[in-house]
């Protein structure tokens, strides 16, 4: 059983990264085709790097990805802080719902829907409108993340620092967050990883005059295959890849540090 599932594991992690090893593979070709491999080279990456348009689309991307995570993380807080505090559970398991609604939703459905809100309200497509586009998409995902760290919280200490007469403030700062950091944490690199990797709703929802990578990708693909596409998208893979392994170095020291203290 246990050989069985092993082999299965790695059939899946084959099928889901031999495509972008293979893609990373070529964007080093002198060739520049995908067909046969000619010599070693960094050309793509420079000609990336030297076009001035690519670059600020590049800047544009992670700027929108923190911005957007940021504000989620911080609104997503106070979202599973309320949803954990309220008393009625009937309104509790309704809000939750709609929470997931937006997790569920087709991202076309979720991309058209912002589209003509935006236009409704008068929003110019954009910067902005990309920023609020992915702040909502992202703020379920970082409530999702917090809310098992609120119900893995001991309530004894909220009790003893109440009887303590500690202000509600002093006690979300000192113990309420330090004890939901690692769902902290997850919620906002998951909300920048999702960002960053976003293409159906920005396409929706950017303007003529502002850009993210995803949708210059597309853009760039449809006018033919150009080994600048598999040099941009390698280091989007390698963005994404350092940010879940620094997640993942974080979580794990600070397991190693309770583990000590036991």
């Amino acid at each position: 059983m246990k050989l069985t599932g092993r082999l299965f594991l790695i059939i899946m992690l084959i099928v889901l990264y031999l495509p972008i090893f293979y893609l990373a593979y070529y964007s080093f070709n002198s060739a520049g085709t995908m067909n046969e491999f000619e010599s070693f080279t960094f050309d793509y990456y420079l000609s990336v790097f030297q076009d001035s348009r690519l670059m600020v689309i590049l800047m544009n991307t992670i700027s929108v990805a923190l911005i957007s995570s940021v504000v989620a993380t911080i609104v997503g807080i106070c979202g599973a802080l309320s949803l954990y505090f309220l008393k009625s559970s009937k309104i509790r398991a309704s809000l939750l719902n709609i929470n997931n609604i937006m997790i569920v939703s087709p991202d076309v459905i979720i991309g058209a829907s912002f589209l003509i809100l935006f236009t409704f309200l008068g929003i110019s497509l954009g910067s902005v409108s990309v920023i609020l586009a992915h702040i909502a998409f992202s703020i379920p995902i970082v409530v999702l993340m917090i809310l098992p760290k609120l119900y893995e919280m001991n309530t004894s200490l909220l009790d003893a620092a109440r009887d303590l007469g500690a202000t509600p403030s002093l006690i979300l700062s000192r113990v309420v967050l330090p004890q939901i950091k690692p769902g902290i944490l997850a919620g906002f690199f998951m909300a920048l990883t999702y960002s960053l990797d976003d293409f159906a709703v920005s396409f929706f929802v950017t303007g003529s005059g502002f850009s993210v990578l995803s949708v210059e990708i597309y853009a760039m693909a449809r006018q033919g295959i150009s080994l600048e596409i598999n040099a941009i998208s390698t280091m989007i893979f390698l963005i994404v890849l350092t940010i879940v392994l620094i997640y993942y170095f974080l979580s794990t020291r600070k397991t190693v540090k309770r583990g000590d203290l036991s």
